[in-house]
């Protein structure tokens, strides 16, 4: 998803092509993506959506879908729908503002799809969809993962929408998830902008497929630098600064 404006980055760049060590924010997300071995990709491209699909036109098996309005991270995924809806199987989502995502991360999310697909074949059922969940010392503005007492799953509350309690939950939504994908098509026509912002959340999808009885899991595989994306700039001379740890151990 690379359709944002990012107002607070204090630039007239689409957000994933502000530069974080000289090379767009963009590059590292589908960079870690191609070394999973992911070869077909959409783009979601909106505010200035040229300069995306120029600075892309050299990658091979990237296929770009317009958002025009941005109402949110669901109608990103609403947009997607015409090139989906001959597809099976699992697709991978993930934001275009994450430069932290580790390959590493990805093949994990992935095996473990595999793995309860294999598990839930025997129970006549299916996997709908697995979130990559981290904790997170200062939560501060990520989705919180609520369970139940049996450490199930059950919801994301997102920052401002959640209760004084939600706010301790130290699990959060990475926003990486791995959806079966008519599931996730069939779960887009109930999504709603009952929320604070008026949007279609993708982090609402999960909630519908557990209410339509599929199979969702939110696993903690993701390492705590996942979580560092880029709102601001102040956000973004942060990574800079642990791109540069990474760097100089390798």
């Amino acid at each position: 998803m690379a359709a944002g404006k990012g107002t607070r980055m204090k630039s007239d760049l689409p957000k994933v092509l502000c530069p974080i060590l000289g090379k767009p924010m963009i590059d590292y997300v589908l960079d870690a993506l191609e070394n999973a071995g992911i070869d077909d990709m959409l783009v979601v491209v909106g505010y200035r959506g040229d300069l995306v699909r120029q600075h892309l036109e050299s990658r091979k098996n990237i296929r770009f879908v317009e958002q025009t309005e941005q109402l949110g991270t669901g109608h990103a995924v609403m947009m997607c729908q015409p090139l989906l809806k001959e597809s099976q199987g699992p697709i991978l989502i993930i934001a275009g503002d994450s430069p932290m995502t580790q390959t590493e991360s990805v093949i994990a999310l992935f095996n473990e799809y595999e793995k309860a697909s294999h598990q839930t074949e025997s129970l006549n059922s299916n996997i709908s969809c697995i979130l990559g969940t981290s904790y997170k010392e200062n939560p501060f503005g990520l989705g919180r993962i609520l369970r139940n007492t049996n450490n199930e799953f059950c919801g994301i509350v997102e920052e401002r929408d959640a209760t004084d309690e939600q706010k301790k939950i130290n699990e959060v939504n990475m926003s990486y998830y791995i959806f079966n994908i008519p599931d996730m098509l069939a779960a887009l026509t109930e999504l709603k902008t009952n929320n604070a912002q008026k949007e279609y959340y993708i982090t609402d999808i999960p909630s519908i497929l557990m209410n339509q009885n599929k199979k969702v899991l939110a696993l903690p595989l993701l390492k705590p630098i996942e979580s560092l994306g880029v709102n601001t700039v102040d956000d973004l001379k942060v990574v800079e600064t642990e791109m540069k740890k990474i760097i100089e151990k390798n």
